[in-house]
C-alpha cells in the first residue's frame, strides 16, 4: 500500500474516532465557554498547509470576544490579558487544540507532522518552510513536546513576537526538519505516545530525543 495513502487512512480513522469519542467533552467545553463569555465558542485562524495552501485552523476560543479581530501579536505570553481564565486552563491542558481533529478529518492536517504556522511567520523562514510544507502539517510534532510551555518562555508585551521569531521558531524548525529526515511509522507512534503520556513522562520526552536545539 502506498505510504501516503496508508497515513491518510490512519488519519481519517483516528480523527473520526476521536471526534465521536470526545463529542461529550466538546459539548461540555462549548457550554462552559458560552456561559463564561458568550459565543462564538470556536476560534478560526488562517494557517499554511501543504504546498503553502492556506486553511482555517480550528481551536476552542481562549481569548476574550473583545480581542477578536484586533491587531496584536499572533503569539501569546503568560499573563496575556486577552486570555480568559477558562481559556488559560484550556491552553495549559491543550484541550483548546482538540477541534483540529476536524482539520485532520478534512485533510488539511495530519495527526503527526510539523505544526502549521501563520503566513507572516512562515515567510520569514521561506526556505525552511518550503521543506516543511511539502507534507501535511500536523496536530503533534516534536515541538509540541519541547515547547508545551511556550507561553512561559515568552516575555510579556510587544517583545514576545520578536523572541518567538528570532529564538523559538528557529528551534522549532530545526526540530521539525530533523524529525522529517528520520520519520518512520515507529517514530510517529512514539511521538503520539509521548504526547498522550502523563505530564511526568512527557517531561522525559522533553529531555530526550525531542529536546529543544541549543540556542
Amino acid at each position: 500500500m502506498n505510504a501516503a495513502f496508508a497515513r491518510r487512512a490512519v488519519d481519517i480513522a483516528a480523527a473520526a474516532l476521536g471526534l465521536a469519542v470526545l463529542a461529550p467533552l466538546f459539548g461540555l467545553i462549548a457550554a462552559a465557554l458560552w456561559a463564561a463569555d458568550g459565543p462564538p465558542v470556536f476560534f478560526r485562524q488562517q494557517r499554511l498547509g501543504r504546498n503553502w495552501r492556506p486553511f482555517p485552523l480550528y481551536k476552542f476560543r481562549s481569548m476574550r470576544r473583545a480581542a477578536a479581530g484586533k491587531t496584536g501579536p499572533q503569539v501569546t505570553a503568560a499573563g496575556d490579558p486577552r486570555i480568559t481564565p477558562l481559556g488559560r486552563w484550556l491552553r495549559r491542558s491543550k484541550l483548546d487544540e482538540l477541534p483540529q481533529l476536524w482539520n485532520v478529518l478534512r485533510g488539511e492536517m495530519s495527526l503527526i507532522g510539523p505544526r502549521p504556522e501563520v503566513a507572516r511567520y512562515a515567510h520569514a523562514y521561506r526556505r525552511e518552510f518550503d521543506v516543511l510544507l511539502a507534507v501535511r502539517p500536523g496536530l503533534i510534532d516534536p515541538a509540541t513536546l519541547c515547547f508545551a510551555r511556550e507561553e512561559q518562555m515568552l516575555p510579556p508585551g510587544p517583545e514576545c513576537e520578536h523572541v518567538y521569531l528570532d529564538e523559538i521558531l528557529p528551534r522549532k524548525i530545526t526540530l521539525s526538519l530533523a524529525y522529517l529526515k528520520r520519520r518512520t511509522w515507529r517514530s510517529d507512534l512514539r511521538l503520539l505516545a509521548a504526547a498522550l503520556a502523563p505530564r511526568g513522562r512527557r517531561r522525559k520526552a522533553h529531555d530526550g530525543p525531542y529536546a529543544p536545539a541549543a540556542r
